[in-house]
């Protein structure tokens, strides 16, 4: 008997990946298989990304190839929000749905090619289908959110915050840690925000009462004996109890903060949900409490109404919290979004300007922190082993978009691996290391 194939192609973020994978996990259960090219599959599921128009442009290409190969295209994601626009460009996609949809893509997949047996769920790889390396996994706590951000649309595809029950969290890790991960990757669009919607409830399925908060989760996650690394934390008052859990040793002293920008008045037309000053005291707070707290954040610039005096006063921001990890965006006019109608837009060629000369002065900045790590001890965990090196990360680097911790290559040492080492050098954004000694 034949196996019907699936092509799948993820696009976007961590959260979509996750939604990947729930999709991925259950069609193997049903036992389809899975192809590498768009021609030999009978089906073809395109999970999209419709968070800014680069993305946006990024999917519609996708399943214009999809639909040029195959014929037979399922379309889920956050573009599949964008119902009209899609069938107008692809009338013959066999469906559209939104994002977090499993149901409905498993229905169009029946449609087109019924499975051929009830799941199987014994035959799974524990801990499910992945998209990532056996080692770490993305664990989403909660769908949605409340925010109403100018520049972002993320409400309207994805609805308000919906967060998943305690029990149930602690469970997916509890598998995936028994599945040989040994790194949780937190993530949501407010990770701070988890339990907001709970407020008052109590879960009692594992016999424990577990409040839902992100607090009491991620005290639950750190118990587990795994790396717990948080990203898409807003920068909420509570979050000094999640430093002080870094600070014990519980979770990795690792904060992925959303920052977008420091002007005050910039935030206000973003509608963020803090001010400029504010950070940067938090920022100077959290690091009393656990001096070796690394930060991650993302910017804005060229939004629109920003002058010379708010972009100065970013600048200024960066100098003075000298955070590990930036990354920054040209402002992107995002379909229905309302920063769309802002006066003041600004040029694109000073935009891209600016986000150079941040840039460059963030190069400088992570430089001189990484230069301050030079002699100093740490764990790393192994990603990659190749016939010339070892590619591992600290508790300062998260997967995919921050740097490197690289080692010349040691025989015995296998990805997934934990190791002791002494950092050795640096350049702008990787460290380099000599091994010392394997740990458990």
């Amino acid at each position: 008997m034949t196996v019907p194939k699936v092509g799948f192609v993820s696009l976007g973020c961590a959260k979509a990946t996750v939604d990947s994978e729930r999709i991925l996990t259950q069609l193997k259960a049903e036992g389809y298989g899975f192809s590498e090219r768009y021609e030999q599959a009978d089906v073809v599921v395109v999970n999209t990304c419709g968070f800014i128009e680069s993305a946006v442009d990024e999917s519609l290409e996708v399943i214009a190839d999809a639909l040029g190969a195959n014929g037979r295209v399922i379309v889920t994601g956050c573009l599949g929000a964008k119902t009209e626009l899609l069938k107008e460009k692809f009338p013959n996609l066999l469906a559209i749905t939104g994002p977090q949809d499993c149901e409905a893509v498993m229905a169009a997949v029946h449609a087109e090619v019924p499975p051929r047996h009830e799941p199987f769920y014994h035959l799974l790889p524990p801990g499910g289908v992945k998209l990532t390396p056996r080692h770490y996994a993305y664990l989403k706590i909660a769908e949605g959110c409340n925010h109403k951000c100018t520049f972002c649309i993320i409400p309207t595809m994805r609805g308000r915050l919906v967060s998943r029950m305690p029990s149930d969290i602690l469970g997916e890790a509890q598998s995936l840690v028994e599945a040989g991960v040994r790194e949780l990757l937190v993530v949501s669009q407010d990770t701070s925000a988890y339990g907001v919607d709970q407020r008052g409830q109590t879960d009692l399925a594992t016999g424990k009462a577990l409040r839902p908060h992100i607090t009491d989760l991620a005290r639950g996650l750190g118990e587990l004996g795994v790396w717990v690394r948080l990203h898409y934390v807003y920068p909420y008052p509570h979050v000094d109890e999640l430093v002080d859990l870094m600070a014990s040793g519980l979770i990795l002293p690792y904060l992925d903060v959303p920052f977008q920008h420091a002007s005050s008045r910039i935030l206000r037309l973003m509608k963020r949900p803090a001010s400029g000053e504010g950070n940067l005291a938090r920022v100077q707070s959290w690091r009393k409490k656990c001096p070796s707290l690394a930060i991650r954040s993302t910017f804005i610039v060229g939004f629109p109404g920003e002058t010379e005096d708010d972009f100065a006063e970013l600048l200024d921001f960066l100098r003075q919290a000298q955070l590990e990890r930036v990354g920054c965006f040209v402002y992107s006019p995002v379909s229905q979004a309302r920063a769309n109608s802002l006066p003041d837009p600004v040029d694109p060629e000073l935009a891209h300007a600016r986000r150079d000369e941040l840039m460059a002065l963030q190069a400088d900045i992570s430089h001189a922190r990484l230069a301050r790590r030079i002699g100093s001890r740490c764990t790393v965990l192994v990603d990659e082993v190749n016939g010339a090196e070892i590619v591992a990360r600290s508790a300062g680097e998260s997967p995919d978009v921050d740097g490197v911790v690289r080692l010349p290559a040691t025989e015995g040492v296998a990805v997934g691996d934990r190791l002791s080492v002494e950092i050795t050098g640096c350049d702008a954004y990787d460290l380099t290391a000599t091994l010392l000694e394997f740990e458990p």
